[in-house]
């Protein structure tokens, strides 16, 4: 299994990205998508799930500003964000938890710089 991130980027403070992993290979219906990141000198941190029954959470930090979406079919998530600041800088990375097959994967990463 990969997953390929696209749409990382600079971008003004206020500004929106958004981030789009798509998932290759074979996994079972029950996985659990979600993106994580982690900025200069920071542990990575959970950002936003969805997991396979469709629950989705958020740290505190994004809610109101980040909407996490996923295509079953398409084996996508996508990350909106909005209202960037220059605190959401950090390297993205998507992830995909495969619950039956207890495996856990990661993208490559994709940075997202929030600057003026």
């Amino acid at each position: 299994v990969q997953l390929v991130e696209s749409g990382g980027g600079l971008v003004q403070p206020g500004g929106s990205l958004r981030l789009t992993c798509t998932a290759t290979g074979t996994i079972s219906i029950y996985y659990n998508m979600a993106w994580y990141r982690q900025a200069p000198g920071k542990e990575r941190e959970l950002v936003a799930e969805v997991t396979f029954t469709g629950t989705v959470n958020y740290v505190d930090s994004v809610k109101g500003r980040f909407t996490i979406a996923r295509d079953n079919g398409k084996k996508t998530v996508a990350l909106q964000m909005n209202s960037l600041t220059p605190a959401d800088t950090a390297v993205y990375y998507c992830n995909l938890q495969d619950l039956r097959e207890s495996a856990n994967y990661w993208g490559q990463g994709t940075q997202v710089t929030v600057s003026s």
